[in-house]
């Protein structure tokens, strides 16, 4: 990479993972250590952030930012993971309760999309990647995210952002370091992926470019 480049981070634990790495490198380190001596990662991202919160890490942005990529949405669908233990008449029902969820995750989300859209730079949303719950909740909330997965691309596609694939980068059960969080491993690839787009996009598009 020949350019200085300023890669920030938005989003929730999947970037701001250094409790879950008993000391070891977060997302955001092993990031810097794959990228060129004079570029910058910035961390933006907390632990334990909605997609609402992310307009307002957008307001923390350096002037200096050249590449933006977020990820946010796993702590919306935790808020509702109880509910799918509930009992439902029929699947009617049941997709019925899932269509419930979906629908303010989307309008947070394309709020969060319209923002990161005003900005003249590369913008990566990432999709919520399938955990590593125990079966049968791993299906249960697997199936869960589609819907809410759904709602990303949808978003992301109408608002001409890229989309980073993150349910094709882990996919491996050392990949987390509990059923939610990314370990040294994951977060080692999850930061091979974040360089693959800085590397490969150096300016917005009008359309959705998809990278894993």
């Amino acid at each position: 990479m020949q350019a200085r480049c300023h890669v920030v981070l938005l989003g929730d634990s999947i970037f701001d993972n250094a409790a879950y790495v008993n000391g070891g490198p977060d997302v955001a380190a092993s990031l810097r250590e794959r990228l060129d001596e004079q570029d910058r990662v910035t961390l933006l991202a907390i632990d334990g952030s909605v997609t609402g919160d992310v307009t307002e890490q957008l307001d923390r942005l350096p002037t200096d930012a050249t590449h933006v990529i977020v990820s946010a949405g796993g702590n919306d669908l935790l808020h509702h993971v109880a509910v799918l233990g509930d009992a439902v008449e029929n699947l009617g029902d049941a997709l019925l309760r899932l269509a419930s969820m979906r629908a303010p995750f989307a309008r947070a989300h394309s709020v969060m999309t319209e923002a990161l859209a005003s900005l003249n730079l590369p913008v990566a949303v990432c999709t919520i990647y399938d955990a590593n719950f125990e079966p049968p909740q791993d299906l249960m909330v697997s199936t869960a995210l589609g819907v809410f997965n759904d709602a990303i691309t949808r978003n992301v596609h109408r608002a001409g952002l890229d989309l980073l694939d993150l349910r094709l980068v882990c996919d491996d059960r050392g990949d987390y370091a509990n059923p939610i969080e990314p370990s040294v491993q994951g977060g080692g690839k999850i930061a091979e992926a974040l360089l693959r787009y800085v590397a490969g996009v150096d300016q917005r598009t009008p359309s959705t470019r998809i990278f894993l």
